[in-house]
């Protein structure tokens, strides 16, 4: 089971964030904290967030618009300027008043030491021209990934859920916070362990998160439901099915992006003409392959294509 996406297409909107990653080495404590003196020694800058999904789908030889909004700033600018770089089409509003979403991660011998945020939210008026375009881009497109990081980049998401709906899309949904109402009708729906706890209520057994599960799906009237549950693999909930699809065996060093790769494989591979359960395991072959890595690292199409 192979994939092949050379005609596929999809847009993507969400939060994009530039994710920054500073490496050194640490062998001593600060005299003036209990803490890590880590020596900088390298720094690396990728694309996080909704752009993270981006890079993803463009890797795996999807064409690929990512709508979102950042700040008129140097991040903004090298955002960007990484995004273009990857091949992936930017159609970006950018706000003067607002400041590009950064994480400094800093990394030493493998090791997340701290990580400090950088953000702000974007004016809800400021984002309507983005439906605008997300109009004109389903007139040629009908795969559809909305990337939601909470950070306000989604404020009109029911209309654009409407939208894309009507012009009878695929729509997939990385949700956030336990309200999924905003996301009744989607195609898929990619929570975590947590997030789904979140929406759901805590499990007690397999059969309490199955009766959970269809509940959820059968209330939001999606198409599916696809849990990714770490170490347990994932559940995707489909027709009146429960299909768990065993973890692949691999060392974990950082799970940073994994759910931006899960969702952008499902994308591809739904995009290219795969069933859900198909794109499902293509997705967890992706996931097992992105944890092994330091670091947000996006999937590559030949990558994929060796380990299924």
């Amino acid at each position: 089971m192979s994939l092949d996406c050379s005609s596929a297409s999809v847009i993507v909107a969400g939060d994009v964030m530039l994710d920054r990653y500073w490496f050194g080495d640490s062998t001593r404590i600060s005299p003036e904290a209990p803490v890590p003196v880590v020596h900088v020694q390298r720094t690396r800058d990728v694309a996080g967030g909704a752009a993270n999904v981006a890079v993803n789908t463009v890797n795996l030889g999807v064409q690929t618009t990512l709508l979102s909004v950042v700040g008129d700033d140097q991040d903004g600018r090298a955002l960007q300027s990484l995004l273009e770089s990857r091949n992936v089409h930017c159609a970006f509003l950018r706000d003067p008043a607002l400041q590009t979403t950064v994480k400094l991660r800093v990394i030493s011998r493998n090791q997340q030491i701290v990580r400090a945020d950088f953000e702000q939210r974007p004016d809800h008026e400021l984002l309507f021209p983005l439906v605008a375009q997300f109009r004109e881009k389903l007139k040629t497109c009908k795969t559809v990934v909305f990337s939601d990081y909470g950070k306000g980049g989604l404020a009109h998401l029911r209309m654009m859920m409407g939208d894309a709906r009507a012009a009878n899309a695929t729509i997939l949904i990385d949700p956030k916070g336990p309200d999924y109402s905003i996301y009744r009708g989607a195609s898929v729906v990619t929570p975590n362990r947590d997030e789904f706890a979140q929406a759901a209520g805590k499990w007690n057994g397999e059969s309490d998160f199955e009766r959970r599960a269809f509940k959820l799906r059968d209330e939001l009237e999606l198409g599916a439901l696809l849990v990714t549950r770490s170490e347990e693999g994932m559940s995707l909930i489909v027709e009146n099915r429960h299909v768990r699809i065993p973890a692949q065996a691999r060392e974990v060093y950082d799970v940073s992006g994994a759910g931006d790769t899960v969702i952008a494989t499902m994308a591809a591979a739904l995009g290219a003409g795969h069933d859900m359960e198909s794109a499902a395991r293509l997705a967890n072959a992706a996931a097992g392959v992105v944890v092994g890595k330091i670091g947000t690292a996006p999937i590559t199409l030949e990558e994929l294509n060796r380990h299924v």
